[in-house]
């Protein structure tokens, strides 16, 4: 392959750095309007007044939109897993239509107005009083009230095998610890916005999204539109990770908003609006028990969890899925519980479980290696599976102990000592620590089409997502081999509806998903421009076979014998050929939904599919101030085939210095008493920054998976997991001191 697998650079590099690339609250209207929110300041209740005479007045003024005299809405319709967009809704709540409060931060109200300043400062103008409901805000007072969450077809929620509690009563040694995470938000570089404009019963919208498809029916069912009648415009994401897969209150008042008053209208949201009305990463209590005999074979493994869910909606986090997956222990159970409360509805955010439940898991492993007194990597050499623990599965692909062999050398593992607090440079603790990272492979249908036309150009349309990975730059790269053209003849269109709809760019499944559809449209592409040329009068490969011909140079040839695509599209006298995957109909979407799923369900009972990796961490800690700073680390990767190893190393990067904020910095705090998000700001909830980053240094093994679309397995989130428990064990051996409590801040070490 002449393209994948090589650094090339973005193709939306330079006009995202020089500032050409547009971006949802960048899009020029004329007699554009703008939209702010007033929040709730309650957590659970009912509005009993509501005073917005001062903000009408307000000059430049447009509308004050309430529960009073909105525009009614249909409700968000019932999930369903066989139609993937009815997940689109993140609540239940049908904005502006009730007088109920669900959590502190809903929406009560949008002014619209001539400028921001002016539709901010009414909506401050705004006055509001409730009668207030009792209300379960209080995550670790709730514990107790946990319920076992239930399965679904794209998550296992328990499993067991053998007798776990009995083997843990009766092994020679055992741990049983309790480990908590924090809530955490989204802060992306590019907080929500959406920029909305009605042409009739055409509703336009530019909104940064991971699935545009899911938007667009969403909206489609609040106002009562044929599907056709929606488009949603999304070439360029500044960030996600979870934050923009689903629809907020904020994208359809919004649309609202543009409704009633008739002109195009923009809301940016605010920092704290985000925090007010965009879910975040659930807190997590979680139990993790092992038993072991003295020569570290696991004879037990139990980790359970506790996480919770708005009263209006939520995300279940997969906690307890690396504890099915990675340690070879005899008897194992796993539960997952959730607890609902009268809070926003938590949402997916990079490595949903996995993140939180690899830090309990793996400072448990590194704990017991300690006890033991065995070296945590060696630990993992003998309980390392031949197959899946839980359930007997073949593993597709899996290089683990190949990337803790591989990084235990380039890290310079074997000088490290055994013995906490034995490693200092002055004030400076120094301690290294090591975990294993571990995400699912996932795979969903992708629509596209891919057109050759005669001047030997080729056009991808589908409807992927950029949020910063290069999305469009892997795909070209693909394109570019699979048809045997320089990869400047290709161009990808891409983050509109008015495209081939394609899969959300989420759990690390689009590119994989992306890659199989489009192979077979390229397979397809070549055997139709074949055909031609044997067809045609005059063709060089008339009367041979397919087998016989190699696809090279931008053309078909037999040796010295042959032509290019664009001579064999002139002689044939067509101006292209196009091949398309996926359906263009509602019955042919839903059947291949239907495929896709059984698909994936198969799969699923035959193969455990997935990244994997080892997070290598060394920390200094200052002994009079706790201070914890990160001084190298190495991540050495099993992800399959790399398409782009410059987007790949940057995305492995990315998701370890999210694990660092997860570790050492971040915590979103909400007062017990009321469910209000008290730190709601950049100013007081602390991302990491460059001065708390090193060098990272990131490995891959580049082996494709065989049971994968070009062996693409997935690299957006498996970087994230592993770091937690990386860093807290790194702690450990630096302090002597365990911290189960993420983040790991000064008080818990002083």
């Amino acid at each position: 392959m002449r393209y994948v697998g090589q650094p090339i650079d973005r193709l939306d590099g330079v006009a995202k750095t020089t500032g050409a690339a547009r971006f949802s609250a960048e899009y020029p209207y004329p007699n554009l309007a703008y939209a702010a929110l007033v929040h709730a300041t309650i957590a659970r209740g009912r509005i009993t007044r509501i005073d917005t005479g001062t903000a009408r007045k307000t000059p430049g003024v447009l509308a004050v939109i309430t529960h009073g005299n909105a525009p009614e809405m249909k409700p968000a319709p019932k999930p369903n897993q066989f139609d993937m967009s009815t997940l689109a809704a993140a609540t239940s709540v049908n904005y502006l239509n009730t007088d109920e409060v669900y959590w502190n931060g809903q929406p009560v109200a949008v002014v619209v107005a001539e400028t921001l300043d002016v539709a901010r400062e009414a909506a401050y103008l705004i006055e509001v009083e409730y009668a207030e409901y009792p209300a379960a805000v209080d995550f670790a007072a709730e514990e107790g009230n946990a319920r076992p969450q239930k399965s679904t077809m794209l998550s296992e929620a328990d499993g067991r095998k053998g007798d776990a509690e009995a083997a843990l009563a009766d092994a020679p040694f055992a741990l049983d610890l309790r480990y908590t995470t924090a809530q955490v938000n989204h802060n992306a570089i590019e907080p929500h916005s959406t920029t909305a404009y009605w042409d009739g019963d055409h509703l336009i919208l530019h909104e940064g999204s991971q699935n545009v498809a899911w938007v667009r029916d969403h909206l489609a069912i609040r106002f009562d539109l044929p599907k056709q009648n929606v488009r949603v415009i999304s070439p360029f994401v500044g960030g996600a990770f979870g934050g923009k897969s689903f629809v907020w209150p904020g994208t359809v008042l919004t649309a609202l908003a543009a409704k009633v008053t008739g002109r195009p209208v923009r809301m940016m949201l605010t920092r704290e609006g985000v925090f007010r009305t965009v879910g975040g990463r659930t807190p997590s209590i979680q139990r993790v028990a092992i038993g072991a005999q003295l020569d570290g074979s696991m004879t037990a493994l139990i980790h359970t969890s506790v996480c919770q869910v708005g009263r209006t909606g939520g995300w279940s986090e997969q906690v307890t899925s690396v504890s099915r997956h990675l340690y070879d222990a005899a008897n194992i159970q796993v539960q997952q519980n959730l607890v609902g409360m009268d809070l926003l509805a938590n949402t997916i955010m990079r490595a949903p479980g996995e993140s939180i439940g690899s830090f309990a898991l793996e400072a448990t492993v590194d704990e017991l290696a300690y006890e033991l007194g065995l070296d945590p990597i060696e630990l993992r050499a003998r309980n390392e599976p031949a197959r899946n623990p839980l359930d007997g599965k073949a593993f597709s692909h899996r290089l683990l102990m190949e990337c803790f062999e591989e990084g235990a050398k380039e890290f310079g593992w074997a000088g490290r000592p055994q013995e906490p607090g034995s490693m200092r440079d002055g004030r400076w603790l120094i301690g290294m620590g090591v975990a294993a990272a571990y995400h699912p492979a996932w795979r969903f249908p992708a629509n596209l089409t891919v057109r050759l036309s005669d001047d030997g150009t080729v056009l991808i349309r589908c409807g992927l997502h950029e949020m910063g990975m290069g999305s469009a730059t892997a795909v070209s790269q693909i394109a570019a081999d699979a048809l045997c053209v320089p990869m400047a003849a290709v161009t990808v269109a891409y983050g509109d509806t008015a495209l081939p709809d394609t899969t959300t760019a989420g759990a690390s499944s689009q590119t994989a998903s992306v890659t199989a559809s489009l192979l077979a449209a390229c397979a397809k592409l070549d055997r139709a421009v074949f055909t031609l040329a044997r067809k045609t009068p005059g063709s060089p490969l008339r009367g041979l076979r397919r087998a016989d011909v190699t696809a090279r140079d931008g053309g078909l040839y037999n040796g010295s014998r042959g032509e290019s695509y664009h001579d064999i599209l002139r002689r044939a006298g067509r101006a292209s050929v196009e091949a398309r995957v996926g359906a263009d109909t509602r019955l042919g979407e839903i059947a291949d939904q239907v495929r896709s799923m059984s698909k994936f369900l198969l799969d699923r009972r035959r193969w455990v599919k997935a990244a994997c990796g080892a997070q290598f961490c060394e920390v200094l800690v200052d002994s009079d101030t706790g201070e914890t700073r990160i001084s190298r680390w190495l991540g050495v990767f099993d992800v399959g085939r790399v398409v782009n190893a410059k987007t790949a190393a940057s995305q492995l990067r990315g998701g370890i210095v999210m694990g660092i904020g997860l570790a050492l910095t971040e915590e979103t705090l909400v007062d017990p008493r009321n469910g209000r998000i008290v730190n709601a700001s950049l100013s007081e909830y602390h991302v990491p920054v460059h001065a708390d980053i090193p060098v990272i240094d990131v490995r891959y093994l580049d082996d494709p998976d065989p049971t994968m679309p070009l062996g693409v397995v997935g690299i957006g989130e498996v970087g994230v997991t592993g770091v937690a428990g990386a860093v807290a064990n790194a702690v450990f051996h630096a302090t002597g001191k365990r911290i189960r409590d993420l983040p790991i801040t000064l008080d818990k070490l002083l």
